[in-house]
């Protein structure tokens, strides 16, 4: 029993750490703009699949992992500059339709592009499981767990250290403020774009391996990754990673003892227990304390 335990405990810490990296995006892109980015999704489905595409095509790994995320960047920068940029003074709720729209849009174009196949990216250090305490693991569990730690820590430092991560963080205090000292809050929503897209290019491509992927990858992934950043305060970077990981560990362990059936449907249960009971989520709504 305690061998099984820990087995869904570290299969849902792996889809949690994936779930926290998308739940970044969601808060990056949140305080940037006051909208929800509901395109975050396919930025990890396009990770995934340039990927995956790059490789089969003779690419090695470690460059088509770096072209998979830089072709991310250059489709959500795009999208900031095509479908975003021109509506930026208008309403919040006219942010989300067209982000919904390029949502849509983009997952129509990944079905062009790669049609109804699944792709599958290869482990990055082999796939012989490794036994521990009566469970087993996949080299690519830890790569996903130490991926997305390496991803938050250089998050950090970017917010803390950099000019430009400062300015993000001044924007997403107060807008107005940060336009009076000089900030140009225009640039930091491009940026954010961007940023989120990084993040979220990142999860797909570390999941690849274990999850596989597909034109409609990004649709669980981000409904999920928006579950996580409500659950753990949207808004808030801290948040994002302590919701991502509950959500995972629930998932986990919901799988494991009660039934994979019902795997999926736990981040609809958390998304509207959060909205009834917890609305600003553990670490509080936007207006909380961000570090």
């Amino acid at each position: 029993m305690g061998g099984a335990w820990l087995q869904f405990v570290a299969s849902g810490l792996t889809a949690g750490a994936i779930y926290a990296l998308v739940a970044l995006g969601f808060t990056i892109v949140f305080n940037a703009s006051g909208a929800i980015n509901f395109a975050q999704g396919e930025f990890v489905m396009v990770g995934g699949m340039s990927a995956a595409t790059l490789v089969a095509a003779g690419v090695s790994l470690p460059l088509a992992i770096l072209l998979a995320l830089a072709a991310a960047i250059v489709v959500a920068l795009v999208i900031e500059r095509v479908a975003i940029s021109p509506a930026r003074h208008a309403g919040t709720v006219t942010l989300i339709i067209i982000t919904i729209g390029v949502s849509l849009f983009l997952r129509g174009l990944a079905q062009l592009v790669w049609g109804k196949g699944v792709f599958r990216l290869p482990a990055f250090s082999g796939e012989e499981p490794i036994a521990f305490a009566g469970a087993t693991l996949l080299p690519q569990s830890l790569w996903v767990l130490g991926g997305a730690a390496l991803a938050v820590i250089a998050l950090r430092f970017f917010y803390g250290r950099t000019l430009a991560g400062k300015a993000m963080l001044a924007t997403s205090f107060n807008r107005l403020a940060a336009l009076l000292v000089g900030i140009n809050t225009r640039a930091v929503l491009f940026a954010s774009f961007g940023l989120a897209a990084f993040l979220g290019a990142v999860a797909g491509v570390l999941i690849a391996p274990i999850a596989f992927t597909s034109y409609d990858a990004g649709i669980m992934l981000g409904l999920k990754g928006f579950a996580a950043a409500m659950l753990g305060g949207l808004g808030s970077f801290p948040g994002a990673v302590l919701g991502g990981l509950v959500l995972g560990l629930l998932e986990g362990l919901g799988a494991g003892f009660v039934s994979s059936a019902y795997k999926d449907a736990i981040a609809f249960v958390v998304i509207l227990g959060v909205l009834f009971f917890l609305p600003g989520g553990f670490l509080g709504a936007r207006s909380s304390d961000r570090v």
